[in-house]
């Protein structure tokens, strides 16, 4: 069977998405046509572009500017506040409808997926001819578009549907990365950051085939274990699988950007403790139970990256999950400069099955208890009970 992954990736997915929101709710134009960024308060952290319009974007405003910067670009420049829950609601959507052709789905972020389309060929037939016909569905049903990446493996469909924007469908099949993917600036590889991309230049590798064809002792010199990866990728190499069990859509989840980086990993416990609170309540409201736990990270270089862990016993109680999130955290920590965390709830039951004798006495006080907190919270607000150990980052979870 031939190996064929799609990567798809929504088109400037905060803006579309806040865009499709405010048409919804009767606004009169649509806002990816003028001069619009989606960004938070200018007085925190979260004054910053999170999304830009094409208009925008020709004034020289980019992600991440400061937003006092973006308005003295644009004196007409329009501020939309982000909706997370209504973007979660969209991105549910899109891998909702992805579903119904094939279950071997990844999803990589709130805005991008893989697919392996290989195992479905036989069905649906020619791998363009059906991105195509994806491209056209997602956009009538849903209002967005989306770039479609198609090649042998994940890294190259991740590159190729990066290669121009917007609604577009790129190829980088094994026997095109040469010609495709050599002539790229080395910083375009996917998966090498800025420090590392700056190393790289500094010897003299300035696109990513220099980076293929440098010798593997020199470079194991500069970056020792790193060298045998770095490589690989600049040759398009990657034998990983599109893990469709790393997410399932209909998952809970919560993240808040920091008003400041953070850079000791025990000044992240109270914002994760919060946010296992906030996700375990909206799961109890459902009355599911969580199978695995997710915490999501983004440094100060806007790297975002995740760890899981599957749980033997499904759970909705807090402090199980904070406990769980809060291991999860210490194993992926390397000392990065954080700027936003996340905790994610994934492949939730109805039922519980447990093993053993975990579901002790100190398990039905421990959920009693969530419960009996959820119905104050619910009668008297968030504020009624509130953990010691949040009193200096409230006023970062005011937006959730």
């Amino acid at each position: 069977m031939e190996r064929i992954i799609f990567h798809i990736d929504v088109n400037n997915a905060f803006l579309s998405w806040s865009a499709i929101e405010l048409l919804n709710n009767g606004y009169n134009y649509d806002i990816r046509n003028s001069y619009a960024v989606i960004g938070g308060d200018p007085k925190a952290r979260r004054g910053i572009v999170l999304a830009k319009s094409t208009p925008c974007k020709k004034l020289g405003i980019y992600t991440s500017m400061n937003l006092y910067e973006a308005k003295k670009k644009c004196s007409i420049l329009k501020v939309f506040s982000p909706n997370y829950k209504f973007y979660s609601e969209m991105s549910n959507k899109l891998f909702e409808l992805l579903n119904k052709y094939t279950p071997d789905i990844e999803i990589a972020s709130i805005d991008e997926c893989y697919l392996d389309y290989g195992k479905v060929k036989n069905m649906y037939g020619d791998q363009y001819e059906f991105a195509k016909k994806l491209q056209k569905e997602i956009y009538e049903t849903l209002g967005f578009t989306v770039n479609i990446g198609i090649a042998n493996n994940k890294l190259c469909a991740k590159m190729a549907s990066d290669f121009s924007k917007p609604n577009k469908i790129h190829t980088l099949y094994d026997y095109e990365i040469e010609s495709k993917m050599f002539p790229l600036p080395i910083n375009d590889l996917f998966m090498i950051g800025k420090k590392t991309s700056e190393k790289l230049i500094n010897l003299g590798i300035k696109t990513i085939g220099d980076l293929a064809n440098y010798p593997y002792e020199k470079l194991y010199i500069y970056f020792k274990n790193q060298a045998s990866f770095l490589i690989n990728q600049a040759k398009g190499i990657d034998n990983s699988i599109v893990d469709s069990e790393t997410y399932i859509p209909k998952g809970i989840s919560n993240e808040i950007t920091l008003d400041k980086d953070i850079i000791k990993k025990e000044d992240l416990y109270p914002y994760l403790l919060n946010l296992c609170e906030l996700v375990s309540i909206r799961l109890r409201k459902q009355n599911k139970y969580a199978t695995v736990i997710c915490v999501i990270l983004k440094d100060n270089y806007f790297k975002r990256k995740s760890h899981q862990r599957k749980l033997n016993n499904a759970t909705n109680i807090t402090s199980e999950i904070y406990k769980f999130s809060k291991e999860i955290l210490d194993e992926m920590w390397n000392e990065s400069r954080i700027r936003l965390i996340g905790v994610r709830l994934d492949k939730l039951v109805d039922n519980v099955n447990f093993q053993g004798s975990l579901f002790d006495e100190e398990n039905v006080v421990d959920s009693k208890v969530d419960n009996v907190i959820d119905n104050l919270k619910e009668k008297y607000g968030n504020k009624i009970i509130t953990k010691a150990s949040m009193k200096n980052v409230k006023k970062d979870f005011k937006n959730l």
